[in-house]
């Protein structure tokens, strides 16, 4: 299958076209696809039709298959999350509900599971023959062995959870809540930030829960009643709505799981993953709480302590206060002032240099590409090369608008194929179009991670090792790796300059690394509470989700919760993550010790960074995850280098 033939980006209409006819037309051709190869398969079951008995054919068949839904899928997802006009946004989520209608449909067809099975494995090459196994293993984990009546009704729960987790998004999407202050109270925040926000007609000034808003507020308020107030809202987002969905969510994954023969969703998911059992996610949580509590107890009393010396009545800190103190501990322990370091971290410098570096790292080349399309003004999109091949094209909507995805993620557009899809990710984030904190630079690298991982392993034949196709629980590891050199001080030399044009210092970058450090105890046990909440709402049954909640995160969390606010309803990784959040933090260890193997001296090595790029990244799915960890380190991987960072 494999072919050195170069096909072309998929043409986008520019912003004002007619983009619902576009969508539309694309899930119809790629629909329409996917049916006639459904029945051609069907054919050859029933031994009626022109069929082959070659299992290199099914099996291509078969990949243009899923390819199809794919293309539905995606263009579905990422146009839902983030075009500008509702009226779209509602046709995408109708595409993307067909594309797994079908794909629900096809994992509970008996007579598509009887060709795969019948297909003679020997006669395959190794990733032909992985492509079978996994394939074979979903029509089990779909419930195609099941009766009909069981095969109806989990083809009724798989389409509903589909709908329940995009309402559920959506909730989260439209809800931004706000409040109004005096100009005064925006003491403490960045110049640039206040002249962002003028008081209106009644002299007041409007902050949303949105990102590039909520994020500095709470981080450099002075004004204590005022943080409390914003946090309280941003921790009620999609509440009581999202209650309602989630509860209802909940229950329909666990009747699939039950239904499908395993104790909760929780195993059902895991089997799949690394981790490979729920009772492993639980084990793996108590480890990292255990090792973290007491980094975690010293730094939090730290804060306290701080906490209390403006307030002596305190008797706790929670989400109000946590992300303020730790910066006054920053300031005055570390001699380091986010306020002050932002003016070396102007958006399109950052945005320039982190192509940059990537592009030194891996061997690439980008080349912004005008009048590509998009679905909005702020898209910039750029033709990735490695050489003078072009390896895909990348999309970067990196500012907030109405309507979009509120977080930062990379979203699929096209999957690569070998010669016939060329790889395209679009990253979604809401970065301020001016100075940023230094943590949004480290974000806009995680996210890039995921954007690169996708461009490089997108020169597979098969659609099933295309792009982030690994195991979830490693998925955020290459992206995690990836930070570290967003924290490197020749690195960031190399872009970081102040209005003056000079580059960031040395020593700052060492002191904000040491200011970093302090607190990832605390940040640990905080991954564990929404890792444990992720995993036990899925293990067990829970009446009330929001005081099931506060008790948790009093019994994991370093910081303790604020009354009368709902986490859980605009926890947006309820959807994606289901009941593995807890990957973050898995993948966290493995990204530790895979950056053991480059030199802190000399980041950019061309053999480790070309052999990591290579045995890793454009790898894709084509193994284990664990095998091409354990082929880049030379041994399997260890918590060693997670367990020396944590503890020092």
């Amino acid at each position: 299958m494999q072919t050195t033939t170069t096909p072309d980006p998929l043409p986008l209409p520019v912003p004002d076209a007619d983009w619902t006819a576009f969508v539309q037309r694309r899930a119809a051709d790629n629909l329409a696809a996917a049916r006639a190869g459904v029945e051609q398969l069907a054919e050859r079951a029933a031994g009626t039709g022109p069929a082959t008995d070659d299992p290199a054919e099914v099996m291509a068949r078969w990949n243009d298959i899923g390819t199809a839904i794919d293309n539905v899928a995606q263009l579905g997802e990422l146009l839902a999350q983030t075009h500008p006009d509702e009226a779209v946004r509602t046709v995408a989520e109708t595409c993307q509900q067909d594309a797994d209608r079908l794909a629900t449909e096809i994992g509970l067809d008996p007579r598509l599971y009887r060709v795969l099975a019948g297909v003679d494995a020997d006669a395959l090459d190794a990733a032909g023959r992985r492509v079978l196994e996994r394939s074979l293993r979903d029509f089990r984990r779909a419930g195609v062995d099941q009766p009909e009546e069981v095969r109806d009704r989990l083809r009724a729960l798989a389409e509903r959870q589909v709908q329940l987790g995009q309402r559920f998004d959506k909730n989260i999407r439209d809800d931004v809540r706000s409040i109004r202050i005096a100009p005064e109270r925006l003491a403490g925040l960045p110049a640039d930030y206040r002249a962002a926000h003028p008081a209106d007609a009644d002299g007041l000034v409007t902050i949303t829960t949105e990102y590039p808003d909520y994020q500095p507020f709470k981080t450099f308020a002075t004004d204590a009643a005022a943080r409390r107030a914003l946090t309280v809202e941003f921790l009620n987002r999609a509440w009581p709505a999202n209650d309602a969905v989630l509860t209802e969510l909940l229950a329909v994954r666990a009747e699939q799981a039950r239904l499908l023969g395993y104790a909760d969703w929780a195993d059902y998911d895991a089997e799949v993953k690394m981790v490979g059992s729920g009772s492993a996610i639980a084990g793996f949580i108590d480890r990292i709480v255990a090792e973290a509590q007491g980094p975690a107890d010293r730094d939090r009393q730290v804060l306290l302590d701080r906490l209390r010396a403006d307030d002596p009545a305190a008797t706790g800190i929670d989400a109000a206060d946590n992300a303020y103190y730790a910066e006054v501990v920053r300031r005055e322990r570390f001699d380091v002032d986010a306020t002050k370091v932002r003016r070396y971290f102007d958006f399109p410098a950052v945005r320039d240099g982190l192509l940059a570096v990537t592009g030194r790292l891996f061997g690439l080349r980008y080349r912004e590409v005008t009048g590509a399309g998009g679905w909005h003004a702020d898209v910039t999109s750029y033709d990735v090369y490695a050489d003078e091949r072009l390896l895909g094209r990348i999309h970067l909507d990196l500012h907030p608008r109405p309507g979009k995805f509120s977080h930062a993620a990379m979203f699929p557009l096209v999957s690569g194929i070998a010669g016939r899809q060329l790889p395209e990710g679009v990253l979604l984030c809401n970065f301020p179009r001016g100075l940023m904190e230094h943590s949004q630079v480290v974000t806009l690298f995680h996210e890039f991670g995921h954007l690169v991982h996708h461009v490089l392993a997108g020169r597979h034949d098969w659609g099933r090792f295309s792009g982030v196709a690994t195991e979830w629980d490693f998925v955020e590891a290459p992206s995690q790796m990836l930070e570290e050199w967003a924290w490197d001080p020749q690195v960031l030399g190399s872009f970081a300059r102040d209005e003056t044009g000079e580059s960031i210092p040395a020593e700052l970058v060492a002191r904000m690394r040491q200011a970093n450090d302090f607190g990832k105890g605390y940040f640990a046990r905080t991954q564990m509470f929404y890792s444990s909440l992720s995993y036990l709402l899925h293990h067990e049954r829970v009446d009330d989700i929001t005081a099931f909640s506060q008790q948790l995160q009093r019994r994991v969390d370093a910081f303790d919760p604020i009354d009368g606010t709902h986490f859980h309803a605009g926890f947006g990784h309820l959807v994606g993550y289901t009941s593995a959040y807890y990957t973050y933090m898995w993948s966290l260890v493995i990204a530790k010790d895979m950056f053991s193997a480059f030199d802190p001296g000399n980041l950019f090595d061309a053999e480790v960074a070309g052999r990591y790029r290579d045995q890793v990244l454009a790898a894709g799915g084509s193994d284990d995850a664990a095998v091409l960890v354990e082929r880049f380190l030379g041994r399997p991987y260890t918590v060693d280098a997670f367990s020396a960072w944590l503890a020092r």
